[in-house]
Parts: structure tokens; sequence; C-alpha cells
């Protein structure tokens, strides 16, 4: 199996005009992530997540707008995870049938004429989990990233969540709770790896259905 880098990205909604205002990346020695302000004042968005989060290994960078933004996770997928043996993961990041993250990203750097960094191999936990293990509670299946961590996952990244649902990402981002965000992104993307790592454990390697992101390029 490849390395895994588990991915996730917070907006400001779900619009086409929305934009992206956090991006964390989850890799073998500690987590990534990026935070726009909107150009608004913060104080070292950093420290305070660290001492939030003093046993988890968080490196964070602060950027002014969401082009700055994409422009720095543009340079880290090149320089960092852009190579044959990283598989990129997200829950619901994309599937078959749509998903979030990467259809919203795709759309915001088209909206910015920006080129499409992620030149690497992917896969999606979700329908793995959904096809290979039961997640059913009360007779309903359970579909969102924190309900079936609490089913399949081990508990230890529940508390540093400050959130009870991403919805609350949006507000506090407008309210500038920056750390706070970073914080929610932080506990989905160690969410996500921990349930590829199950998924991997528990299941064969052909359940991924692993694809290409690269962009054809004239």
């Amino acid at each position: 199996m490849l390395d895994q880098v588990a991915f996730d990205i917070e907006t400001t909604g779900f619009d086409v005009d929305d934009t992206v205002t956090t991006v964390g990346f989850a890799l073998p020695l500690g987590v990534r992530v990026f935070a726009q302000t909107g150009g608004r004042g913060s104080d070292d968005i950093e420290a305070s997540v660290k001492a939030r989060l003093s046993e988890t290994l968080v490196n964070v960078s602060t950027h002014t707008d969401e082009a700055a933004l994409l422009a720095a996770v543009a340079t880290f997928v090149r320089d960092r995870i852009q190579d044959a043996e990283t598989l990129l993961i997200a829950f619901n990041g994309e599937v078959w049938s749509g998903g979030f993250d990467l259809p919203f990203l795709r759309s915001r750097y088209a909206a910015r004429g920006m080129a499409w960094p992620f030149d690497v191999a992917y896969a999606d936990v979700l329908p793995v989990i959904s096809d290979r293990f039961n997640t059913t509670v009360d007779g309903e299946e359970q579909r969102g990233l924190s309900a079936v961590y609490e089913l399949l996952g081990d508990g230890t990244y529940s508390g540093i969540d400050p959130f009870a649902d991403s919805a609350a990402a949006v507000t506090a981002f407008e309210e500038e709770r920056f750390d706070e965000l970073v914080c929610h992104n932080v506990a989905d993307i160690l969410r996500t790896q921990a349930l590829g790592r199950v998924a991997e454990r528990y299941c064969g390697k052909a359940e991924f259905n692993v694809k290409s992101l690269t962009a054809t390029r004239k």
C-alpha cells in the first residue's frame, strides 16, 4: 500500500462563490495546515493551536486571502507529496457520485485561473467504509466523518475538536476564531487518517479505488 496522506478543507459555505478557508494534510510525522484570514489581522495562530494541541505535532501557516493559500498549497503538494509513493486520501473528498473537497478545490483553482496542483494518486475512504464495514445505528447507516470515527476509531481525536459539527467552522471564520477553525481541521484530517488505516488493516488493497488526480496537459 502507498503511504497515505489524509487531507481535508474548510470553506465559507457550499456555493460556487464561497472560498476555501483552511486546507490540512496529515503526514506520517505530523500535520501541516494552511489557513487564510480574509485580510484580517490575527494573533499567532500557530502558537495558539500548538497550545491547544500540545500532544500533536502541527505546523500552521497563515495567508492573507484564498489566492495566497491556494498558491502555498500548490507549492507544498509539489514539494512534499507529489511522488509515486504517496496516496492522497479523504473522507467524501471525491466519490463516484460527487463528494466535496476535490470538486470545491477544482472550482476555486479554476475561478482564479491557477493550475491544478494535485498530480497524485487518490482514494476515498468513505466507499470502503460504507461497503466493507457495518456502520448502522438504530437502523440508519452512519456516513458522516465524526459519526463513523466514533464507531470505528479509538476516540483519540474526538476531544481535540472544538465544534460539534463542520457548520460551526463557517461561523468561526466569520468571527475570526482562526485557532478553533484550525483545530477542527486538524481533528478531521486525523480522523480521516485513522479511518484510512482501519480500512487498510481490515480490507484488501483492491478495495481502495485508486485513481490519478493528474490533469491533462496540452
